[in-house]
């Protein structure tokens, strides 16, 4: 009898309780999870949303380039209404969820099943900040999965599912929960199912109330379109 590894994946959650809710009413039974970066940053809930995930006990944590700002308030390369939302979130973030943030891994390699995986929020050259997007060439996925030093390779950041499935090696994302930027509002993350050190890879969708948090970012003050674009999933 072939017995399979549930993981869930969860990235860029952004301080979206809703989103982040919804995503976890629909979650099948899993053995692991893995989040790989950002719990904070331009939604209104970060202090709900740190406390959420540490009640899951992830097996995996690592840290996005919003924790990093949040926690050290170096904000270099930001937006400015990153950095805004960056600001907003030191005066709210309780000491201790600071210190949670402060204390995530920056990348990390795993063995579940007999597969061997790389976890990068950004990528293995740049664990915070470097964006791979979707359209990537073949042959720079494959270097990628090189420079990871393992088969399988999951990313975050760029709050766009991917996947690169070259049968023995993986490179994912499995986009963002709190905010989706593939033109779909809906939240996403993704399934990996592990057997005999075979890995498949599934992205999720689910609907939460985006009306909801866009209004708790406005009445929080912060930027208008860090609602708006919400409704559009960009």
């Amino acid at each position: 009898m072939i017995i399979s590894l549930r993981v869930v994946v969860l990235s860029d959650i952004h301080s979206n309780l809703e989103a982040f809710q919804s995503v976890i009413a629909n979650l099948p039974t899993y053995d692991h999870l893995l989040f790989l970066g950002d719990l904070v940053g331009y939604g209104p809930q970060p202090n709900e949303v740190v406390e959420q995930l540490q009640q899951m006990q992830p097996t995996v944590a690592l840290m996005g380039n919003h924790d990093y700002a949040v926690s050290t308030g170096n904000a270099n390369g930001f937006s400015s209404l990153a950095e805004i939302a960056v600001r907003w979130t030191r005066h709210q973030i309780t000491p201790q969820n600071r210190n949670y943030l402060s204390n995530l891994l920056s990348s990390a390699k795993i063995e579940l099943d007999n597969a061997r995986l790389a976890l990068f929020h950004g990528s293995p050259r740049d664990s915070l900040s470097e964006y791979i997007f979707p359209g990537l060439p073949v042959q720079s996925a494959r270097q990628l999965i090189q420079e990871a030093g393992a088969p399988h390779v999951l990313l975050g950041h760029t709050h766009i599912p991917m996947l690169y499935d070259f049968e023995a090696e993986t490179l994912s994302n499995p986009g963002s929960v709190g905010q989706p930027r593939d033109g779909d509002q809906r939240a996403a993350f993704a399934i990996l199912t592990l057997s005999e050190g075979k890995l498949s890879f599934e992205v999720r969708r689910v609907e939460y109330d985006v009306g909801s948090v866009a209004r708790k970012i406005m009445q929080e003050g912060l930027p208008k379109f860090l609602a708006h674009r919400l409704y559009e999933g960009m």
